[in-house]
């Protein structure tokens, strides 16, 4: 919120490049009463910096809202149509309702029911921002973790489903689990091969 009452969220996601997993975004209203020091992109934190923030964002937040848009979802609309649609989600989700988005990134998604602006770098610009970083980040994080137990073998636990040589190796060995994006090459690859 600021000075005339507009209440702004901040939007980034995580998960865009993975192989495998949902595309996770966040929406978060920071309340200027409650600041919260260290905000910054989530990329830039260690894993420790991150989950301890986490918690004290949902503390302090006047809002915030995680959500996703599955595997299907990517492989039936396209990554950035995913994205797009686990941010509206996100924003949709809030306990109130914001008046501006400030998304990360040079796009916005259609559809939203506030005003809109991209801030490219924005979540190392926008505390906002970098609070939605630190959720969406921290909760796709542990989902992956979660998908790790399911389909033991990828390495999702530590990799979080990029494509590293690991990831590679064991789509060629297994071949897709289900939580893999049958859309993205590599794992298509993987999958005639099997």
């Amino acid at each position: 919120m600021d000075l005339f009452g507009t209440l702004t969220c901040g939007v980034d996601e995580a998960g865009r490049g993975p192989w495998a997993g949902p595309v996770t975004a966040a929406a978060v209203i920071l309340d200027p009463a409650n600041p919260i020091e260290g905000l910054t992109d989530s990329k830039k934190l260690s894993e420790a910096k991150r989950e301890a923030l986490a918690p004290l964002i949902r503390e302090r937040a006047m809002a915030w809202c995680v959500a996703h848009a599955s595997v299907e979802e990517i492989d039936r609309l396209n990554i950035r149509e995913a994205t797009f649609l686990a941010m509206r989600r996100a924003v949709e989700g809030l306990q109130h309702a914001p008046d501006l988005a400030l998304i990360d990134g040079n796009a916005l998604p259609g559809g939203l029911a506030c005003e809109a602006r991209a801030i490219v770098k924005g979540d190392l610009k926008e505390p906002a921002i970098s609070a939605a970083s630190i959720l969406a980040k921290t909760v796709r994080d542990a989902l992956m973790l979660e998908l790790d137990a399911a389909y033991p073998g990828y390495g999702l636990a530590r990799h979080k489903g990029y494509g590293t040589a690991i990831h590679a190796e064991a789509l060629t060995r297994l071949g897709p689990a289900p939580c893999h994006r049958m859309s993205f090459a590599p794992v298509k690859a993987a999958s005639l091969s099997a």
